[in-house]
């Protein structure tokens, strides 16, 4: 009786990442909709900007509470909320590469709760160093932040692998470096934007969140570390 067993050529997403796709695709589909009268009537026409301001975060918002010691729960929630908002389909494609692609590779090693700390953290992240950084009215919104946070994740996982193994932990950093180069480039070129200080700060996020989130944590950093 033969003993061979079909395997699937191509290995599943991990649940919290097809979650977050569907989610981020759900949004964007409702306001394709609205904007061709599909539902919603005449106003639905305007629902991606209307949810852009009520739920991007708004730099000027957020020194309005740090100004008052007044933190609004709904306010707060931009923090969390901007990622899921894009200015369009191709804004979103973008965004779904980097997440179903690294979150993949992360959410192998990662639990599901690991996944999320790290891509809500690095949203956090981003939209603090945009506050820290700028003093703009231009409302922050888009899931680069968040999937920066996942490229720092998955260069965390390439610098312990290279620590173990004895290999040169610099170029766990090519990824980011080719993406900062890009930016460099595009931003000569067209002119740029502010985002990539959220950007850069959501890798950092990815990157040092790992350190208490991923399996085994800082202890099993130190321990490769200390075999070399």
């Amino acid at each position: 009786m033969s003993s061979y067993r079909e395997e699937n050529p191509v290995n599943p997403l991990p649940p919290v990442v097809i979650a977050l796709a569907v989610f981020l695709v759900g949004i964007e589909i409702v306001f394709y909709a609205g904007s061709t009268g599909l539902v919603g009537g005449p106003k639905a026409a305007g629902w991606r900007i209307s949810m852009i301001e009520e739920w991007g975060f708004r730099e000027p918002l957020f020194a309005w509470m740090i100004e008052n010691g007044r933190f609004p729960l709904p306010d707060m929630a931009r923090f969390v909320t901007y990622p899921f908002l894009h200015l369009s389909f191709t804004h979103l494609l973008f965004v779904l590469v980097f997440l179903l692609a690294l979150g993949k590779m992360v959410g192998e090693v990662f639990a599901p709760f690991a996944f999320l700390v790290v891509f809500f953290g690095a949203s956090i992240a981003g939209a603090l160093a945009y506050w820290a950084v700028w003093d703009t009215p231009v409302v922050l919104f888009g899931g680069y932040p968040a999937v920066y946070g996942l490229i720092g994740a998955y260069t965390f996982l390439l610098w312990t692998n290279l620590a173990a193994t004895g290999g040169n932990q610099l170029s766990a950093f090519r990824i980011i470096a080719f993406l900062m180069a890009l930016q460099l480039i595009f931003g000569l070129l067209f002119g740029a934007g502010l985002t990539w200080v959220s950007e850069i700060a959501g890798f950092a996020a990815g990157f040092g969140l790992s350190f208490l989130v991923s399996p085994g944590g800082w202890s099993k950093v130190l321990v490769r570390l200390r075999k070399r």
